[in-house]
């Protein structure tokens, strides 16, 4: 199933999931189930949310004993929620930071880590783009306004709008640190102040559907049909390669990142059955279906 297709299928699924579990008083069967006996709350990445909520739906309905609350808002609403102890699970498309686990251990709570998937972070532009290749200096250049027109690295003659998650996006951070500065941890090299920082993916979708002369980024299983993929190298000679399963998995690819969730501690049993589920064959199928990459072939 397109990941297109899949998006439109958890969004019509999760809403009926919760109203289904909440028809019923305690006490009332009605013909139907008992009410859940535990809700798992799970929260975070924007990237993840829609694998989250495929898990959800896929999960669900043959475990009527749990509810699976899936809400998304970035990797620093979920690790936030963590430590404030109001989630079971917190989505991040990033490592949580060691300030972050600071402040966890400060409230009582130690986060565990679990890898989920793996996703390439796309380099995007509009389909009628001449562009077909960058290299990570030229992305970077190009983000830290640095090089300001398509001319600069062999396009058309016009000015470079740059997309960019919002800063509370795990996304937003890893390209920072991996794509802006180079993976160098001193470099202080900044977003240029004209980019364009939006939401969600989709806002990034809309802007490179219209907008000739933009350039964004965004994870794999976000890219459609409605936008050109650029091919990234990590010297000018090249190779220069494009995202996808294979040269993810393959190390091919240079800008390709780990998934994660975390826990406030070891997980409850409930917990612990999901994530168990989520890392074996079936949530692997759906992290494929979703066009993100499984961490098993």
């Amino acid at each position: 199933m397109r990941a297109s297709a899949w998006a439109r299928l958890v969004r019509a699924a999760a809403p009926l999931l919760l109203l289904g579990s909440a028809c019923s008083a305690p006490g009332e069967s009605n013909g139907r189930p008992p009410p859940p006996a535990t809700t798992i709350v799970n929260k975070g990445s924007d990237t993840m949310v829609n694998l989250a909520l495929a898990w959800a739906a896929t999960y669900q309905p043959d475990h009527p004993e749990v509810l699976i609350s899936v809400t998304g808002g970035g990797s620093g609403t979920g690790i936030a929620a963590l430590i404030n102890g109001t989630v079971d699970l917190a989505n991040a498309s990033r490592r949580i930071k060691p300030e972050e686990i600071e402040q966890a251990r400060a409230n009582g709570i130690d986060p565990v880590e679990f890898v989920v998937a793996r996703d390439a972070i796309a380099v995007l532009v509009h389909l009628e783009n001449p562009i077909e290749a960058l290299t990570l200096e030229q992305i970077s250049a190009i983000y830290a306004g640095t090089i300001d027109n398509w001319s600069q690295v062999g396009g058309a003659d016009r000015p470079i709008v740059r997309l960019s998650r919002e800063t509370n996006s795990g996304t937003h951070v890893y390209f920072l640190e991996e794509v802006l500065r180079l993976g160098r941890p001193d470099d202080p090299t900044l977003f240029a102040p004209d980019t364009l920082l939006l939401p969600s993916s989709v806002g990034i979708t809309a802007e490179l559907a219209y907008n000739v002369n933009a350039i964004g980024y965004d994870g794999l299983g976000y890219v459609t049909e409605a936008m050109k993929v650029v091919a990234v190298g990590e010297s000018p000679g090249g190779p220069f390669v494009l995202p996808t399963v294979e040269t993810v998995n393959s190390f091919a690819y240079p800008i390709a990142r780990e998934l994660y969730v975390y826990t406030a501690g070891e997980p409850s049993p409930e917990v612990r059955a999901y994530l168990d589920w989520i890392l074996g064959p079936e949530g692997q199928s759906v992290v494929a279906s979703l066009g993100f990459v499984p961490l098993r072939d």
